[in-house]
């Protein structure tokens, strides 16, 4: 956990905890897709290689929507100084999001953005998704306009929970050691300072909410 004691992770290792991450993120998809692969070559019945063709097929698609969502949300993006489409962060985000439990209300406005605020942006939904384990509604909203618009997202879902960890990692004054558990809040909350913001996650009401300002 960050709280722990111990060093920030350097540079080095800040990159491999993030790469743990995404393989992480992987690992579930790629592993369905050589199961069914499996399951093909084993001279399935008809129903057998049905069951292994749409197994594929769903798990491809997961596979390519969390590779663009991570590409985008922890891969470089482009060149310093790169503008990102809040459009195509959308799709991003709802690709990787949006299964038959979450969806996503997206009220923000189609402009670039800096790749940082968007990158933070879909930092921020990752962490308000663990808020509602069972599933709900992420609400999407802007604090402000133009180049210096910050973010609000609200969850809301049944059990939706406070997880206490992030929230201290998110507040913590102090950069301090972290692991591949912990190293996605801690990457928001320097992306957020790279962007001169704050981050926070806090209840309100029933609603959990993250939010940059």
């Amino acid at each position: 956990m960050s709280g722990a004691p111990g060093p920030a992770p350097d540079s080095l290792e800040l990159a491999a905890l993030l790469c743990s991450r995404v393989c992480h993120d992987l690992i579930s998809p790629v592993g369905a897709i050589v199961n069914g692969l499996e399951v093909l070559d084993d001279n399935p019945k008809p129903e057998d290689k049905e069951f292994a063709l749409d197994l594929i097929r769903k798990s491809a698609k997961t596979a390519s929507a969390r590779l663009q969502f991570c590409r985008l949300a922890f891969g470089a993006a482009g060149s310093a100084g790169a503008q990102i489409d809040l459009g195509d962060a959308q799709a991003m985000a709802r690709g990787h999001i949006e299964d038959g439990k979450t969806t996503i209300s997206w009220n923000l406005p189609r402009l670039l953005l800096p790749k940082n605020r968007v990158k933070l942006l879909l930092n921020m939904l990752v962490i308000a998704q663990q808020t509602i384990p069972r599933g709900g509604v992420l609400t999407v909203e802007p604090l402000g306009e133009g180049e210096t618009m910050s973010f609000r997202v609200s969850a809301s879902g049944l059990n939706a929970r406070l997880p206490q960890n992030i929230a201290d990692i998110l507040s913590s004054a102090e950069l301090a050691a972290t692991d591949a558990h912990s190293v996605q809040p801690y990457y928001t909350r320097l992306l957020a300072q790279a962007c001169g913001l704050s981050v926070s996650l806090a209840a309100e009401g029933e609603a959990m909410v993250v939010k940059a300002a």
